[in-house]
Parts: C-alpha cells; structure tokens; sequence
C-alpha cells in the first residue's frame, strides 16, 4: 500500500500551482493538529471556531487557509484511517497469523477507545465520504480473519463480518451500571474476544476487574 499525501500537502494544494508561503504552511499545520485532537476528544461535531481556538489563530485565517470545516474534517479522518489501514497491511506480513490479527486488533480497539472521532467514522456517521476507505479496510480484515483461520488458529464457524462487530464492542467507556471500568479494561474485554475466537484454552486476563 502507498503512503498518501499528508493532510497538509492535500490541503495546500494551489490550482496555480505555486508554492504557499511558508506562515500558510504553518496555520494549516496547526489547524489539522488542532482537528485531530479536538475530533479525538469530542467526535465529528465540533465546529470550526474550536479547532482555530485550539489552533491560536483567528476563524477568518481557519477559512482563509481551509476550503470548509467539512473538508477539514474529512481529510483528517481520511489520514486516521489510512493509518488504521497500513496496520492492517503490516499485521498481514506477520509470519504468525493469529499474532498479526491479535496486533491488529489491539491498536484498533485502542484508537476506538481513545478517540471519539475515530470510532464514529468507524461507525458509519461520515457516510459515503469515507466508504472507499472503509471498504479497503473491511477488506483487509476479511484477510486477516482468513488467514487466521486458513492455519487453524481461529474458530471457523465464525464469519469475518462478526469480527469488525466484536472488536468494537471491547471498547468502552469509563462507567457502567454504576461500575468503574477496571484497569486496562479494553484490554481485557479485547483478551475475551480473542478467546473466544479460538478453538483453544483461554489466556490471563490483563489488568483488573471492574469496581
């Protein structure tokens, strides 16, 4: 898989032609660090005014520098999911197929857990924006899960498509029914999802259990 254009050269691309100044570099740089933080701790709704205060720059220079908030928003998920994407492709080089999937699915349920942004996109809220991405990383799971099984080190009465649905349910919030989250609680709601996958004994669990 090759790696895309930054956010940022997608954003400055200039139909002139003409390379933008350097201040113009920085104020967007700043601008799509300030998105990527803001989508991560409050999801695909936040509006432009947060991500230019988050910036320190004014809205006037968020929409001199930016097309749209949309498109602001768009490209940055886009980044966030070309690089869930090539963990996908590097956990499909491990020689060891369940210990690719078992990788992979640990960084996934942790960017869903940390990051609003990304687990909305994930679900679907950003529609047909980001579906051409979504399918290259449905389609990257369906490989990894076959793989997995191919070699016996998976359950194979489970189909791909109920994996992409049990690793985000191993993410979670902080409360429950009146419980606090354990430590490394998505760690080991992900450590039963993983055992559950397999035809063999189950592991340790990491962390401890809900309070």
């Amino acid at each position: 898989m090759n790696q895309p254009r930054s956010t940022v050269d997608r954003l400055l691309v200039d139909e002139s032609g003409r390379r933008p100044r350097a201040d113009a570099r920085r104020n967007v740089e700043r601008l799509v660090e300030a998105a990527r933080v803001a989508v991560a701790e409050t999801g695909v709704g936040v509006s432009a005014h947060e991500i230019a205060r988050r910036a320190g720059v004014g809205v006037g220079t968020f929409y001199r520098r930016i097309p749209s908030l949309e498109v602001l928003l768009e490209a940055v998920l886009e980044e966030i999911l070309d690089e869930i994407t090539h963990l996908a492709e590097q956990a499909l080089e491990d020689p060891d197929p369940w210990n690719g999937l078992c990788v992979f699915a640990a960084a996934y349920v942790r960017l869903r857990t940390e990051s609003c942004g990304v687990s909305e996109a994930l679900g679907g809220a950003c529609g047909d924006a980001l579906a051409q991405r979504l399918e290259d990383l449905r389609a990257r799971i369906r490989r990894l899960v076959e793989r997995a099984q191919a070699v016996g080190a998976m359950r194979t009465d489970i189909a791909w498509q109920d994996v992409p649905f049990l690793f985000a349910a191993a993410a979670t919030g902080e409360r429950t029914l009146g419980m606090q989250a354990g430590s490394q609680q998505w760690e080991r709601n992900l450590q039963i999802v993983l055992d559950g996958l397999r035809p063999t004994q189950p592991s340790m669990l990491p962390g401890t259990p809900p309070a």
